[in-house]
């Protein structure tokens, strides 16, 4: 960045009066919707009107540009304030603004993905900055492209673990292109935030995380546009101290008003005295981007070649994973990596290993690895693959919720899920994970069973839409498929059947294995399974179920290595709910397991081939006797 140059007094006035044009656009948004917060806007006027009228570079038509700076709001509920700035610069019509949280309008509660200049939903606080992390890392690691990255911040989110993981990664990485600005306004929602206006104690803590952190009057444009122009080898924390309710008589600075709007006679006699204060009407227009940002492709990826595994060989799917992710390294060069210094467990590192410059280790910070990989595939940037053990998204799973609702096509691969992976006990067992990522909407959830449904799973899951999550296991099972054989989303395999099938058994992973060996002990005795890999949890083949089970005179053994709830059995209920003559049978984990060897742990909660065999004999039984 250039040496600072002070702006002129006119250029000066014209920032303060933009700030007070946009603290009147807020106050009028507000009121007319009848919700909102416009204190949350007021504190930010002169920030936001020197950042996106001084500072950033950006194509105002065309705000998903490539090679424009990028902004976050990650205090989202100061939404009003965010859209005022682009009915200001032009983007949008000012009278759109009052229609502010109305169900048709564009213009939502917090900011979305449906609004153009919107890249991640935020409002879920503290996770607008791993997600700036993630576009920093990408614009100067991937793109190395000169655009910048802005996010904003209040204070009271500053109490959020997650900002912090941030901090902590943007430092490590050195990511000199990030700024984040810190809304010191002194009030959260029902008290003070807990440093009130101790700016240096903020200053302090930046510092310690590896930031170059300035502390400045957030209603000084001057000092604003000079803490702005300041270029280091390090991130920015530009720490402003603010008041809430700025230029709003009788609100600033007192509690109370958090989340408010003015009432209509109030919110007249505030906007005319802030008015008052207005010099000139002409409005600034942004500086335009330097256009170096590479043209990106990343459709249609396909692996380089074939799988080559032989049936019969033992692979575990986690190593199948980290094969086929390193493979598909190779088809694009726009496929990255991130992990939680879990890749030698998970096999990520095999990607790392062939493809060390477009792999980001995110350490133990599991949230801020989420959002990061959240950053990196905006604005198509990136095809992000994230990787640890399955238990531990349960800890990002409010940032798995954003990545939805900011429509993030982002790939989650978790290992070692289940009871299956044996002695390291339940701290360390995946048995949330489809319960949880099926209840995420527009997901993909993939469970493959073998190595060459793995490998088809990361092809697919790099060329769908949406959050996708790859379930892998620890334990190393044979492979069944041909690497010929053709995987769909939504397709499940019938792997074993005959024309005297008593009962269709559906499994997955371990529990698939384990269904097989059960179908070939039973055969012995004369009695025939139809067994079925379901290969995607959500969306279920409900088809393929429903006419194997009406062959299976409605009978359904259902056997997995999860929770009861939301998983397989649940599913798969909830596919043939209402459908006459059909019964289900649910095998699964019943509760909190323990340390143990994996074969004494699928034994001891009952989804074996033993329990699997005895749960068939029963349902047979049953029928039997009902005949």
């Amino acid at each position: 960045m250039e040496d600072y140059h002070k702006p002129d007094q006119q250029t000066l006035q014209a920032l303060k009066d933009t700030a007070n044009r946009l603290r009147i656009s807020s106050i009028r948004a507000t009121t007319a919707a009848g919700s909102g917060h416009p204190t949350s806007c007021c504190s930010a006027a002169e920030i936001m009107s020197v950042l996106f009228f001084h500072t950033m570079r950006y194509k105002v038509q065309d705000p998903r540009n490539a090679s424009n700076d990028r902004f976050v709001l990650s205090k989202g509920h100061a939404a009003p304030i965010l859209y005022s700035v682009w009915a200001e610069a032009g983007f949008l019509q000012e009278a759109e603004l009052l229609n502010l949280r109305k169900i048709d309008s564009v213009l939502e509660g917090h900011p979305v993905p449906r609004q153009a200049f919107t890249d991640v939903a935020t409002g879920s606080l503290g996770q607008g900055l791993g997600a700036a992390c993630g576009m920093a890392y990408t614009g100067k690691f991937f793109d190395r492209a000169s655009y910048r990255v802005y996010c904003l911040l209040g204070d009271g989110e500053l109490s959020e673990g997650s900002v912090w993981e941030a901090m902590a990664f943007a430092g490590f990485y050195k990511l000199d292109n990030l700024v984040a600005i810190f809304d010191v306004n002194r009030l959260g929602q029902s008290d003070p935030a807990p440093l009130q206006h101790h700016v240096d104690i903020y200053q302090k803590r930046c510092e310690a995380f590896g930031w170059h952190a300035i502390i400045v009057d957030g209603h000084s444009v001057e000092e604003l546009c000079k803490a702005f122009g300041q270029a280091k080898h390090q991130p920015t924390a530009i720490i402003a101290k603010t008041f809430k309710g700025k230029g709003i008589s009788g609100v600033e600075d007192k509690e109370s008003w958090h989340g408010k709007p003015l009432p209509k006679n109030m919110a007249e006699q505030v906007i005319q005295e802030i008015d008052d204060k207005i010099q000139n009407k002409k409005k600034l227009s942004p500086a335009l981007p330097e256009e170096d940002a590479p043209i990106v492709n990343i459709r249609n990826i396909k692996m380089p070649s074939p799988p080559t595994y032989k049936v019969g060989e033992k692979w575990a799917t986690r190593k199948a994973y980290g094969v086929a992710l390193a493979k598909l390294g190779h088809a694009n060069d726009r496929v990255i990596a991130l992990d939680g210094d879990t890749k030698n467990s998970t096999f990520s590192e095999l990607f790392k290993k062939e493809h060390p410059n477009r792999y980001i280790e995110c350490y133990i910070a599991e949230q801020n690895m989420v959002s990061v990989a959240v950053g990196c595939a905006t604005r198509d940037r990136t095809v992000a693959f994230a990787s640890t053990f399955a238990t531990f998204f349960t800890r990002a799973f409010d940032q798995i919720r954003m990545a939805a609702i900011s429509e993030s096509n982002i790939n989650l691969c978790g290992s070692h899920c289940g009871v299956s992976i044996g002695e390291d006990g339940p701290s360390q067992m995946g048995l949330e994970d489809l319960s949880m990522f099926r209840a995420v909407p527009n997901a993909t959830v993939f469970y493959p069973s073998d190595a060459v449904a793995t490998e088809k799973a990361v092809e697919i899951a790099a060329n769908t839409k949406g959050i996708c999550f790859i379930r892998t296991s620890r334990p190393e099972n044979p492979v069944i498929y041909n690497n010929n054989e053709d995987f769909h989303i939504g397709q499940a395999k019938v792997i074993l059947k005959s024309k005297d099938d008593h009962v269709t058994v559906i499994g997955a992973g371990v529990t698939l294995h384990e269904a097989l060996a059960a179908a070939e002990q039973l055969r012995k005795e004369k009695i025939f399974i139809r067994v079925i890999d379901p290969f995607t949890i959500k969306p279920l083949d409900k088809k393929t179920i429903l006419e194997n089970a009406r062959v299976t005179k409605g009978r359904i053994i259902t056997v997995e290595d999860h929770y009861h709830e939301g998983g397989i059995g649940e599913a798969v209920c909830a596919a043939v709910v209402g459908e006459p003559g059909i019964t289900v049978t649910r095998l699964a984990v019943s509760h909190v397991p323990r340390s143990g060897k994996s074969a004494e742990l699928l034994k001891m909660f009952g989804i074996d081939k033993d329990a699997i065999v005895q749960a068939v004999k029963v349902a047979v039984s049953k029928s039997r006797n009902a005949e």
